[in-house]
């Protein structure tokens, strides 16, 4: 009576949290999960973050303007006293005839000194400079940028395909756990009436104790089962909402077997025609190969405009006497530097060979992931489809079984062991149609056809 208690609870606490529970198909559950990733959205960020540098990129070309202002204090002011100055600085006062000797010392000499600048310098102006040539780093550069974008834009691509396929082993699993406890609840049943029945046998003289007893040891280890099944539901539920961002949800899609299997070669060519993970390879390509023209470009010279405006600055004579605007063109040739330019480029050009070679790998290993996906998928429709045949021979047998127990010509032995049967190949169908499933996802995924999926999500009928 108290297992019997303790399962209505169990049923009407699992159907109250399913009335109350969100249900939601697949392809719903998908749209939601794109709006509500914390995964998705960081991802994008990396993309929004490599477009804003990339657009920084694009200013390289223009000029550059900037207004710049000093203060300087001299140890004293630049002055210029004439009588430093030839004729003056040869003559001898005494060769002089005395009236223009003395006419000249009678001068004082502050009148000889003439200040062109004061000890406190303040000065502003406007700076401009435009590279025209660099040797193409500013393209290279340019190129870096957008190569890195397109690389944060297929990394992104990778993180919306990792997540497609979380989500269908989240969310069938949901599909599975609920099947497998409902299955698990009919076995409970089964044995309750099974066990019912015993004992009254029993008590008739019909069968043995032992026969009585097998029957409730079976009930019992049904119930451990059935509520196993029923945690196992309650953490696949809880695993789909918080990866939905929602507190209970139900689903509304079934498991489903395709009927026409899809060609190896076709899902092998989009597959390294347009996975993310070469397309990715093939940026890190494009940078490696702007890197290695940053690195030659530090070899040819550098060519620029230049101008001065100059804004503010003092009364002094060396103001008066410097021009107030200048322009000219001005070249930069690199002879010698010790940054090490030859191991740069080298260095460049493994990073280049590294992506070709890493590209190569990625695409083996794509290879090998749809050829083990592919024959997962066969394996698990093969064995979905046998157990069609297993399934009917189990009903079956537990039918005869019922018959002849009912009539004394079986024990209860072959009578529990007849619903076990019928409950294991239940059990091992809904697990092969999971795989299917699971593999059929994963096909789709690496070769890009997640609405391919979806498709078969909202129109296969279950099977």
């Amino acid at each position: 009576m108290k297992y019997l208690q303790i399962i209505l609870l169990s049923l009407l606490a699992v159907n109250i949290s399913t009335a109350e529970a969100k249900e939601i198909a697949f392809s719903d559950a998908w749209q939601q999960l794109l709006n509500v990733s914390d995964k998705l959205q960081a991802s994008m960020q990396e993309v929004n973050r490599a477009q804003a540098e990339k657009q920084a990129g694009d200013d390289l070309n223009l000029p550059s303007i900037s207004i710049n202002g000093s203060y300087t204090r001299l140890e004293k002011p630049i002055e210029l006293d004439l009588r430093d100055l030839n004729p003056l600085a040869s003559l001898d006062p005494a060769t002089l005839p005395p009236a223009l000797g003395g006419a000249i010392g009678a001068i004082p000499g502050s009148l000889f000194v003439t200040p062109f600048t004061e000890q406190d310098i303040f000065r502003s102006s406007l700076q401009a400079m435009w590279p025209i040539y660099t040797g193409g780093r500013i393209t290279a550069a340019q190129g870096i940028h957008e190569a890195h974008v397109a690389e944060k834009e297929q990394q992104h691509q990778l993180s919306t395909r990792d997540l497609f396929v979380q989500l269908v082993d989240r969310y069938y699993a949901v599909a599975v756990s609920d099947a497998l406890m409902n299955t698990r609840g009919q076995l409970v049943e089964a044995l309750k009436e099974h066990a019912q029945h015993a004992m009254k046998l029993e008590e008739q003289g019909q069968i043995a104790k032992v026969e009585r007893l097998n029957a409730q040891v079976a009930l019992e280890n049904a119930k451990v089962d059935y509520a196993s099944a029923r945690r196992q539901l309650e953490m696949s539920k809880i695993a789909l909402a918080r990866m939905l961002h929602e507190s209970d949800i139900n689903t509304a899609s079934p498991l489903f077997i395709v009927n026409s299997t899809p060609s190896l070669g076709q899902l092998n060519q989009l597959t390294l025609s347009h996975h993310p993970a070469l397309k990715l390879l093939e940026a890190k390509e494009h940078q490696a190969q702007g890197l290695i023209d940053v690195e030659k470009g530090s070899y040819y010279p550098t060519v620029f405009l230049y101008g001065n405006y100059t804004l503010y600055e003092d009364d002094s004579l060396f103001a008066k006497v410097e021009p107030d605007w200048m322009v000219g063109v001005g070249v930069k040739i690199p002879l010698l530097s010790r940054d090490g330019r030859s191991g740069k480029v080298e260095a460049a050009k493994s990073a280049l060979l590294q992506a070709r070679y890493t590209k190569a790998q990625t695409q083996q290993d794509l290879s090998l992931l749809l050829d083990q996906s592919y024959r997962q998928l066969l394996q698990a429709q093969e064995e979905a489809e046998s157990l069609n045949l297993s399934l009917d021979l189990a009903i079956e047998n537990k039918r005869l079984r019922d018959l002849a127990f009912s009539q004394g010509l079986s024990t209860s032995i072959e009578k529990v062991d007849a619903e076990l049967k019928l409950s294991a190949v239940k059990t091992q169908q809904l697990a092969a149609q999971y795989r299917y499933v699971q593999a059929y996802a994963r096909l789709m995924a690496v070769s890009g056809q997640l609405d391919e999926f979806i498709g078969r999500s909202r129109g296969v009928q279950e099977r």
